[in-house]
């Protein structure tokens, strides 16, 4: 891949990360003005079920637990494919970074002038801050993408609640 390449791909990416960046962001806000609305309605629910038990909603009463731990696994089973997909991605440019530093290493070491050998080194230098800050773009990146994937469960079941709440 040539540099401009790899410099207009970082570029698009990191456009694509600050709007996702703000898609989430609305996301989360819209969560929380859900979840204060479900807490509100279910604070009521809880105080009229204690006031008359008899006539205590205890279907919505038993939700209150069961869709947080459903959320909270799914929020969690998302994080960990997320991490471990990081994990893995991460591992393989170090391996690969391993591999131009000993190419690099090499062409010094073959170098026939000093000067031969500082612009081995620069070389790898320059690639190197160019292959760092693709990477560094493209991890932000997914890691936004980890975040949003944990949260899609918990936003779908706080919105769910409060439009059914709101009946």
């Amino acid at each position: 891949m040539t540099k401009t390449t790899r410099v207009s791909r970082t570029a698009r990416k990191a456009t694509e990360t600050s709007s996702g960046a703000a898609k989430h962001a609305a996301n989360g806000a819209e969560m929380m003005r859900a979840a204060s609305e479900v807490i509100a309605a279910r604070m009521t629910i809880l105080a009229d079920g204690l006031t008359d038990p008899m006539r205590a909603d205890i279907r919505e009463m038993s939700l209150m637990g069961t869709e947080k731990m459903e959320a909270l696994s799914a929020s969690g089973a998302a994080l960990a494919g997320a991490i471990g997909d990081l994990t893995a991605r991460t591992s393989a440019h170090a391996m690969d970074e391993l591999s131009h530093a000993a190419r690099a290493a090499a062409a010094m070491a073959r170098a026939r002038s000093p000067q031969a050998a500082v612009s081995a080194q620069m070389s790898w230098a320059l690639g190197w801050w160019g292959r760092a800050s693709s990477q560094a773009v493209s991890l932000n990146a997914e890691m936004l993408k980890a975040q949003a994937e944990a949260l899609k469960p918990i936003h779908a079941a706080a919105t769910a609640n409060a439009r059914r709440l709101k009946k």
